[in-house]
């Protein structure tokens, strides 16, 4: 199939360009890309050293551990810069998770010295080796990854099974097709991002045989999209937009985490660059700030009234704490919709403070509301309902309305501040952490009052008011 064909859509309009043009584009940006042989040689000597370390460390403690190098850097697929060395310490599964956390702690400050604890399922070490990141991270050493008894243990697994199948070629496209997802913002398999980790990355350049036409298969994907590199024919249904069945691991989507948004983004960036290359799809772009000024220009072209809630972020990794804020947003925007306050478009931001932001199209309502009753006929729920408002002098009717009975009573909630500073904002379904939060103490902003989330949210906020793809 010509490119052309390739790349035709449904009205009969091409997405083809200059070939010269794509391969120019690919080349400076490989060019920028690839590490040089100095780095590449420099990364070897220092993983080779804390290799040793770990070895030398975790051998004198049990019989039958071992060691591994393992991610992008064991695999040659990092980007030039890129510093990070993941060093994997396999212990005995005789061991119980005690005594491998133990160990795993004193290897990893053996080959790290200066290193600090972190946790994940297992606590381990992390810090810095002349200039690199590292990670020393212990697991068990285990026959098959349907085994495994936490989420790392299937690390070894994953580097195995694309060591076996990545050459030069497939390595170089796997770091286009890294910088590419961080150009365009879907990088990333962290809960803050919900994109694409750097496993997924690889399986799907692998998968589509290189980068241009990973693209070519992306631009023209109709999710949910299952994609089986081994064929497991596992009969599991996912319900994710992308399914990548793990092929160390049938019953596992590699691309679970990935956000609807983020899958529909890698679509149409790619179309658009197979349309009009340019190495700016490989550039992370940084949001404008906002000023003052056009936050309120904003305001009134738009004559919406944004709200917001702000409160203390909590103490938590991103990977906690960002679930529970778009749980919160996700409550929030289902509370005021149901007092009658239409949100345009919702967002949340973190930093030293936190921020739940809607834009609503309509943020005052009248005094009263209609209160549509059952049909008359249906003699029990009606005469119930009858019975509920006929002496109450505070209510209009009831009175009937075709076949149903109707009242019209006082709204609880005229505007949404009075909604957002009201108790009733606790029972919308917060996180349990930002509830807490909210307990102790936060501000609602409305209107032009929104400006006072400047400057900590200006970038934020400049990518709210300039929405891209």
């Amino acid at each position: 199939m010509s490119d052309d064909e390739a790349d035709r859509d449904e009205d009969g309009a091409t997405g083809s360009n200059d070939g010269g043009e794509l391969e120019d584009v690919l080349s400076t940006v490989q060019s920028r890309v690839d590490p040089d042989a100095d780095e590449r040689a420099r990364l070897r000597a220092v993983a080779a050293t804390l290799t040793e370390r770990a070895e030398d460390a975790a051998t004198d403690l049990v019989a039958g551990a071992d060691v591994l190098q393992v991610g992008s850097s064991a695999r040659g697929t990092w980007i030039s810069g890129d510093r990070d060395i993941d060093v994997f310490v396999r212990f005995p599964p005789e061991l119980d998770r005690e005594t491998l956390a133990e160990y795993g702690l004193e290897v990893g400050h053996a080959t790290v010295p200066d290193g600090h604890e972190e946790y994940a399922e297992h606590p381990y070490v992390k810090g810095e080796v002349e200039g690199f990141d590292v990670d020393v991270v212990p697991c068990f050493r285990l026959e098959s990854a349907t085994e495994i008894r936490s989420a790392v243990d299937r690390t070894p697994f994953h580097n195995r099974y694309l060591e076996e199948r990545l050459d030069e070629a497939l390595a170089a496209d796997v770091r286009l097709a890294k910088q590419f997802l961080k150009g365009i913002g879907v990088y990333g398999s962290d809960l803050r991002t919900q994109g694409f980790s750097g496993y997924l990355t690889e399986l799907l350049v692998v998968e589509y045989g290189g980068f241009r036409s990973l693209l070519e298969a992306a631009a023209d994907w109709h999710p949910p999209v299952e994609i089986d590199p081994e064929d497991h024919g596992a009969d599991i249904s996912f319900g994710d937009p992308l399914v990548v069945i793990d092929p160390t691991d049938p019953e596992r989507n590699v691309a679970a985490v990935c956000a609807m948004e983020n899958v529909a983004r890698l679509q149409h960036y790619a179309r658009e660059f197979r349309t009009a290359p340019s190495v700016e799809f490989f550039e992370p772009r940084e949001p404008t700030p906002l000023t003052e000024a056009a936050l309120r220009e904003h305001l009134s072209d738009r004559g919406t009234t944004p709200v917001a809630v702000r409160f203390e972020t909590p103490e938590l990794v991103d990977d906690q704490l960002y679930p529970q804020l778009r749980k919160s947003l996700a409550g929030i925007v289902t509370g005021l919709e149901d007092c009658g306050f239409d949100v345009l478009r919702a967002q949340t931001f973190a930093a030293e403070t936190a921020v739940v932001l809607a834009e609503l199209s309509v943020a005052e309502r009248p005094a009263i509301e209609r209160h549509l009753g059952p049909p008359i006929h249906v003699r029990a729920h009606a005469e119930g309902f009858y019975d509920a408002y006929a002496d109450d002098p505070e209510v209009y009717g009831p009175f009937v309305d075709g076949d149903r009975y109707v009242a019209e009573r006082a709204r609880e909630w005229t505007t949404a501040r009075a909604f957002l500073e009201s108790d009733a904002v606790f029972d919308v379904g917060l996180g349990a952490h930002v509830e807490t939060a909210l307990e102790d103490g936060y501000d609602v902003l409305v209107g032009e009052e929104t400006a006072a989330l400047l400057p900590e949210f200006d970038r934020q906020l400049g990518a709210y008011f300039d929405p891209q793809p």
